[in-house]
């Protein structure tokens, strides 16, 4: 029997993802691999991998695609780990560095700036040398992931993007989905889904297991996956997400 391949995402964010696949036993029956959210997503078009955690924006890059199951990466306010960071006030900044490991972060700071901001920024791609600190004046990046934690304070402006898409919107947003490039069995996708569950639902064993490893430790861990992720892929978050995927259109 063929495993099925599945990418993850590499940031604490989806250590209840890791942690339930592998303490239900599905990690037995499929190959799993961590990449940042391009990666998931680039692995995912080209077929590399059966499923992923895929951010948003990629979606519709697919040629098809189903989601996979009813838990994500999402916020229902302040998220902490997707930022706006200069060390000049929001209305000098005129050019914005965006982060190469994301797509649906990058594409919500150009969503905000079209729709709501009003304001019409010089976009700037970034690369794996990319000194997020070192920024003049006027400049800004967009950030995501743990790195948020590890450089925000080399930053005077912060600007919180889920906050942002919250204040505007009065919804959630969905950073990231399980999807699948091509129909999974029921009893497979029912497996997994019910290894994810048992992730989300037992924080405190996923902290103390996967709370010392990476940039993000302890309570300061559990605070951001019980106050600041919301994993559950509900009608409030499915209307977010078709509401960002249709202004997103607009900027093709």
């Amino acid at each position: 029997m063929n495993r099925i391949r599945i990418s993850a995402v590499k940031y604490a964010n989806t250590y209840p993802f890791i942690f339930g696949l592998k303490h239900s036993g599905f990690s037995e029956k499929a190959i799993i691999e961590t990449d940042h959210p391009a990666q998931c997503a680039a692995k995912l078009v080209s077929g590399a991998v059966d499923m992923g955690l895929i951010p948003v924006a990629a979606l519709p890059m697919l040629p098809e695609y189903h989601i996979a199951s009813n838990y994500c990466i999402g916020a229902s306010g302040k998220v902490k780990t997707v930022m706006l960071l200069s060390n000049s006030p929001f209305d000098s900044i005129d050019t914005v560095y965006l982060d190469y490991r994301s797509l649906t972060s990058v594409n919500l700071t150009r969503v905000l700036a079209r729709n709501f901001w009003k304001k019409e920024f010089a976009w700037k791609q970034t690369g794996e040398l990319f000194d997020f600190t070192a920024l003049k004046p006027n400049e800004a990046v967009t950030l995501i992931g743990d790195q948020c934690f590890q450089y925000e304070q080399h930053f005077t402006c912060r600007t919180d993007l889920a906050l942002e898409w919250k204040r505007h919107t009065g919804l959630p947003f969905v950073f990231a989905c399980w999807a699948a490039n091509k129909k999974i069995d029921a009893a497979t996708v029912g497996d997994f889904n019910s290894a994810l569950k048992h992730g989300v639902e037992n924080i405190p064993a996923v902290v103390a297991e996967m709370g010392q490893v990476g940039v993000i430790k302890g309570t300061e861990l559990e605070h951001y996956l019980t106050r600041n992720i919301d994993f559950n892929l509900d009608e409030p978050k499915e209307q977010a997400l078709k509401l960002f995927l249709s202004m997103l259109s607009l900027l093709q």
